[in-house]
C-alpha cells in the first residue's frame, strides 16, 4: 500500500520500520521544520527526519499544514492511506486526502487520556495499565472512531522512558494490523464514548513543580511520570534540582522536612516521606544521591 506517514519524535521510529519491513511504500514523510537550539543555535533534525534520511526516504516539512502548495504536493503524490504517530493537529483538508482515510496512533486506550502527554499523565496518576489506540482522524482532537485498542501492563518499576519505549513496540505491531485490516477493506470501528473522555494535558514547568504538601505516593508518581524528561524538580537554596528516581519511606517528617545522612536524603510529605534516589543540580550532571551527597548538604544554608 501506499502510504505518506507523519511523525516526529522516537516513539514514531518503530512503526516506520515496521511498515517498510512488511513491503509498504512510504512514498514520503511529513516531519515538522528543523529547529536551532542551544547556545550555538545550532540546527537539529527530529528522529523522524534522521531516519528519513538515512533510508532515503522523500521528505515534506511544512511550517504550515494549511499551506496550499504542500496539500496540492500531498494529493499529487497517489497515496492511499496516511498514517500519523505523534505529530501535528492536522487541518480536514490534510486528513481527509487520502481515498482509505488517515489514521493516528495514540499513546492511550481511548477516549482515556485525550492530549499532548497520555504516557505521562497514566504514571503521574498511579495507573496500572495502559495501552495504545489506532483511530480514524476526525475534526476534533483524538475523537475519531477506534480502529483497535491494545492493553499493556504499567509496572511499579516503570518511568516515562521506559513506558515510552514498550509504548512505541507495542504501537508500531498495532499501526501494522490497523493497515491489514485497511487493505482487506473490513474495518471494525468502534465510536468512542465522550463521557468516558479524560483529559492529557501539556506538561508544564508547573505541572513539574513538585509540592511536598502532597502525598509521597502521588510525588513519587509525579517523578515516574516525568523521568527522564522533563523530569520533576524542586528548589533548595534558591537552586533547582530535579529528581529521577525516588522510593517510599515509613520516616516521619515534616511536609518539605529534610532528612540527610552521608548516603541518603528523605523527603517529607503530607502523608509519609520520600528517599531520592538520583537527582540533579542546574547546572551539574544527573548523579545518584549517594554522589550526590558527596558535594551537596540539604542541613546547610
Amino acid at each position: 500500500m501506499k502510504i505518506v506517514f507523519m511523525g516526529t519524535p522516537d516513539f514514531a521510529i518503530p512503526s516506520i520500520k515496521v511498515l517498510l519491513e512488511n513491503k509498504h511504500e512510504i512514498v514520503t514523510i511529513v516531519t515538522t521544520p528543523d529547529k536551532e537550539r542551544g547556545r550555538g543555535q545550532k540546527v537539529t533534525f527530529t528522529p523522524v527526519k534522521e531516519f528519513a534520511i538515512e533510508n532515503n526516504i522523500p521528505l515534506l516539512q511544512p511550517v504550515s499544514m494549511k499551506d496550499e502548495e504542500f496539500i496540492e504536493k500531498l494529493k499529487s503524490l497517489g497515496a492511499e492511506l496516511f498514517i500519523i504517530v505523534a505529530f501535528r493537529i492536522l487541518p480536514k483538508e490534510v486528513y481527509t486526502v487520502p481515498p482509505k482515510g488517515s489514521f493516528n496512533l495514540h499513546g492511550s486506550l481511548l477516549p482515556k487520556y485525550r492530549g499532548a502527554a497520555p504516557i505521562q499523565w497514566a504514571l503521574i496518576n498511579g495507573d496500572k495499565e495502559t495501552g495504545v489506540t489506532t483511530f480514524f482522524l476526525q475534526d476534533k482532537v483524538d475523537t475519531g472512531n477506534i480502529i483497535i485498542s491494545e492493553k499493556l501492563p504499567i509496572d511499579d518499576e516503570d518511568n516515562f522512558g521506559t513506558l515510552h519505549d514498550k509504548m512505541s513496540q507495542l504501537g508500531a505491531s498495532v499501526v501494522l494490523r490497523t493497515v491489514q485490516l485497511i487493505e482487506k477493506g473490513d474495518v471494525p470501528v468502534q465510536k468512542q464514548t465522550d463521557s468516558s473522555a479524560t483529559p492529557a494535558p501539556k506538561i508544564t514547568k508547573e505541572t513539574a513543580r513538585i509540592n511536598w504538601n502532597r502525598s509521597a505516593l502521588e510525588i513519587h508518581n509525579l517523578i515516574r511520570g516525568l523521568s527522564p524528561y522533563p523530569a520533576a524538580y524542586f528548589t533548595h537554596n534558591n537552586k533547582i534540582i530535579k529528581v529521577y528516581k525516588s522510593q517510599l519511606s515509613d520516616k516521619k517528617l515534616k511536609p518539605g522536612e529534610i532528612f540527610q545522612t552521608k548516603t541518603d536524603a528523605i523527603v517529607g510529605t503530607a502523608e509519609g516521606s520520600l528517599c531520592l534516589l538520583e537527582v540533579q543540580l542546574e547546572g551539574r550532571k544527573r548523579l545518584s544521591i549517594e554522589e550526590f551527597l558527596r558535594g551537596y548538604s540539604f542541613t546547610q544554608a
